[in-house]
């Protein structure tokens, strides 16, 4: 090989991994929700567990992002190190399906049907067809396609460049003398698993090697412990990844070297005692890029199946290796782990599983701050700041995490999802507000030894049976992405408006009257406002539901035309006005 020919499969190997790079990313994009929803049905059940991992590492054509995932997912506690498992087994056998893809460089025919099949000649109209979508298209999701069949022409090209760049060495015999050295397994697993380790892709090294096979100087003997020793190094990703991450998700990357590593052992070992006894007669004889898929495909199927049943055993194994030190504090998860970035659909997807949960929790303390109003104590009143100060801490992290997300290249799709979530996070912060501004209320009632009216308690209940029901219901709205919901809120946010303004027009006339005290006044004023503040909340995460919906963001637009020209509108608020009268 001359230093031209190094230069070109230098240049080839450039090419193919920014192809798989794009072709990966752009795939990402593209799964969006379905990724998202496949995560959200995750198990404990290993069998599902696997085909997850199948299918998303088949679908974005990386075994390394998935481990990323896994690290990530397992350090934020959204994943079990035991529901890990089955989705690192399943990943292993998703990458087999780069190998295929790429063997169909090794096709030979005049035919004209499989001349198509070859990718030197299909990754061309796939590259023509990229161009023309991502120039002429405005959809981003054309503009994706476009991108991943881009990306896979580069792939193919390097590909190509490669094979172009070894096929000097079929003639070369001091290439031959190398590669009989390569007939030690123990060297030919080295080998393969420091190569993958350097490069860091699995189908790179896979492609490298298939490269070399079509010179047709690679035989089964050689071929078979390299692939063994690929499969090892690819695990170089997740110890990277597991770098500054809790105690049990550095267990996913050993549970992920113990898995292969195991696999490889008993595979050369039943290989070569088989071999032994019976003496295969394809040993030595040269494997061309269909075989080294079906060595690479196999060898993946066979450790899975005998490793399935032993997925309790890698966990102790993980669990020996790191050993979880008597009397220490349990380590916390980290809110939104930052290795998810890497992965923008699954790193939204945290998002707004946390974004939920700050959602569900800034209802509960508002509902906590209402029933604590008729049993007021500092225990409370403490108990309150703190849920305050949680949500104040919410918001920060997941707005930050949320902007450093959107900087990516998302889909439509995502992207309206972030923009939700941006504002709705904001109003579940102020709910925190609200409710300690009403602990606030209590707390005077108590030390001045305040007291409403039987009345006003009255009329007091009715409101807060409202705010409970409307903030009940936006929250369930949002939680569950339920725009036909969401149209609802409105309609009952006016509701409470109106109660409260009456609530004070009664107030007036009690003052009027005599019973009732202008210092009270003041307190009932300040409860109102929290009140109808609330439900103002709910009205703006439920307005941003519906705007986005329909890809606008005109807020009082939107208020104005549903409040004046909706039939629908007047329907729910003389539902609602008629269930909450005083």
């Amino acid at each position: 090989m001359d230093i031209f020919s190094f230069i070109t499969l230098v240049g080839g190997l450039a090419f193919f991994l920014y192809g798989m790079n794009v072709l990966s990313s752009s795939l990402e994009r593209m799964t969006g929700g379905t990724l998202e929803k496949a995560l959200k049905s995750m198990t404990s059940n290993r069998f599902r567990g696997f085909l997850l991992g199948a299918g998303v590492t088949a679908a974005i054509q990386s075994s390394s992002a998935v481990t990323v995932m896994l690290v990530g997912f397992v350090n934020s506690g959204i994943m079990t190190i035991k529901q890990s498992i089955g989705v690192i087994m399943g990943s292993n056998v998703g990458t087999t399906i780069t190998a295929w893809i790429l063997s169909l460089v090794g096709i030979e025919s005049e035919n004209p049907f499989m001349k198509l099949l070859k990718p030197t000649i299909f990754s061309l109209i796939f590259a023509f067809v990229g161009i023309l979508l991502i120039m002429l298209s405005k959809s981003s999701k054309k503009k994706d396609i476009g991108t991943i069949l881009i990306g896979f022409a580069v792939l193919m090209f390097g590909m190509d460049l490669m094979s172009d760049a070894v096929s000097p060495l079929a003639e070369s015999e001091s290439f031959s003398k190398i590669l009989t050295a390569f007939n030690n397994p123990f060297l030919g697993v080295i080998v393969g698993a420091i190569f993958t380790a350097v490069i860091q892709s699995s189908s790179a090294s896979v492609g490298i090697l298939q490269s070399l096979a079509g010179t047709g100087t690679v035989s089964f003997g050689m071929a078979i412990p390299i692939i063994m020793g690929q499969n090892i190094g690819t695990c170089i990703t997740s110890l990277i990844s597991s770098i500054g991450v809790n105690r049990n998700a550095k267990k996913v990357a050993v549970i992920h070297i113990s898995f292969n590593l195991i696999g490889s052992v008993i595979c050369l070992a039943v290989f070569y005692g088989l071999n032994a006894i019976i003496d295969f007669a394809f040993v030595d004889t040269s494997i061309n890029e269909a075989g080294i898929a079906v060595v690479h495909s196999l060898f993946n199927i066979f450790t899975t199946i005998i490793l399935f049943p032993f997925t309790n055993l890698l966990e102790k194994i993980a669990n020996i290796v790191l050993k979880d030190n008597k009397g220490e504090v349990e380590e916390k998860t980290k809110l939104l782990d930052e290795r998810l970035l890497a992965t923008p659909t699954v790193a939204i997807a945290e998002c707004d599983s946390v974004t939920c949960k700050m959602a569900e929790y800034a209802k509960e303390t508002i509902l906590e701050a209402m029933k604590s109003m008729d049993e007021y104590s500092n225990d409370k009143f403490s108990k309150i700041e703190d849920r305050e100060t949680f949500l104040d801490r919410y918001e920060d992290k997941i707005g930050t995490y949320l902007v450093k997300v959107s900087s990516q290249k998302i889909s439509e799709e995502d992207s309206q999802r972030v923009s939700l979530m941006l504002h709705a996070i904001g109003d579940f912060e102020r709910l925190g507000d609200h409710a300690l501004n009403l602990m606030k209320v209590a707390r005077e009632l108590k030390e001045k030894n305040y007291s409403f009216s039987e009345k006003a308690m009255e009329e007091i209940g009715v409101l807060k049976k409202a705010i409970e029901e409307i903030l009940t219901f936006t929250i369930d709205a949002f939680i569950k992405d339920d725009v036909k919901a969401a149209a609802m809120v409105e309609p009952f946010e006016q509701v409470v408006d109106d109660l409260v303004a009456a609530i004070k027009i009664k107030h007036i006339k009690r003052l009027q009257s005599g019973n009732c005290s202008i210092e009270m006044g003041f307190i009932l004023s300040d409860l109102l406002n929290s009140y109808e503040r609330i439900s103002d909340r709910c009205s703006n995460v439920a307005v941003a539901m519906i705007e986005l919906d329909r890809n606008a963001f005109a807020t009082h637009k939107y208020l104005d035309n549903v409040k004046y020209s909706n039939k629908n509108f007047n329907e729910i608020y003389a539902k609602y006005s008629e269930k909450y009268s005083i």
